[in-house]
């Protein structure tokens, strides 16, 4: 497989980490966004001591002129991004009837806004250049909603309607745009949960477990190489089949 230079957002979390490390691992050059310059830089240090080098830059992907700063540095320090993975995403759960205008927008900005933010400064380019990947991670809950998180669930859904438009438009100059649609990941985030919790969701999964995060990363991999240059427009649901469609 050809080196490519991959962009990851949100990659220090515990699914970016895992999409990184096996974007690093198939040998191509990956960068990622940090808010926080001391937590990004252990993060950076951490991966190094796994003999994965990570290019970060600082970047506030909910912000157009923080994410246009972001691709602008990276492209300076490893070359064009040809490689876009959309993964940052924050919750700010609470029943609707409860909710405020800046929970609403918060996870509506980094969410969704972000795909918009961050893939306009790299489009022309891998329109150019004839070749692109560009992946959104989405989630269960933009399929089949889910109660406190109608902000979440809206942002989630609106990546794939993102994802089936810009596969359209890009499709002829050798771009591909896709989903991925994670159910409930063993993240540090979810294993914090109360136990009795966890319980409950697993028992809603048919394989009776929680997904990893390198299961994720899996799937992201799959649709990057010239093999996978005729699946464009897709989403991969990766829930253990909690929830199917086709």
């Amino acid at each position: 497989m050809q080196s490519r230079v991959a962009l990851v957002t949100g990659g220090t979390g515990g699914i970016g980490t895992s999409i990184i490390r096996r974007l690093a691992q198939s040998g191509h050059k990956v960068a990622t966004n940090y808010r926080d310059e001391a937590r990004g830089r252990a993060w950076q240090e951490k991966m190094k001591a796994e003999g994965i080098d990570v290019t970060i830059a600082q970047g506030d992907v909910a912000s157009p002129e923080g994410a246009r700063g972001l691709v602008d540095e990276v492209e300076r320090q490893i070359g064009p991004v040809e490689i876009l993975v959309n993964n940052a995403g924050i919750t700010r759960d609470t029943t609707f009837h409860k909710m405020s205008a800046e929970q609403w927008n918060e996870v509506i900005c980094t969410n969704l806004n972000s795909c918009f933010n961050v893939t306009r400064p790299v489009i022309e380019g891998m329109r150019a250049r004839k070749w692109g990947r560009i992946i959104q991670i989405s989630s269960i809950n933009g399929q089949k909603g889910q109660y406190g998180q109608a902000n979440y669930a809206a942002a989630k859904a609106g990546m794939h309607g993102f994802t089936i438009s810009l596969a359209q438009e890009n499709a002829k100059f050798g771009i591909t745009v896709n989903t991925v649609s994670p159910g409930y990941i063993g993240t540090d985030m979810v294993m914090a949960v109360p136990e009795e919790i966890r319980e409950k969701i697993v028992a809603q999964i048919p394989t009776g477990r929680l997904g990893t995060p390198d299961e994720i990363a899996y799937a992201v991999g799959f649709f990057i190489p010239d093999e996978a240059g005729w699946i464009t427009g897709a989403n991969l649901s990766a829930n253990g089949g909690q929830y199917m469609g086709w």
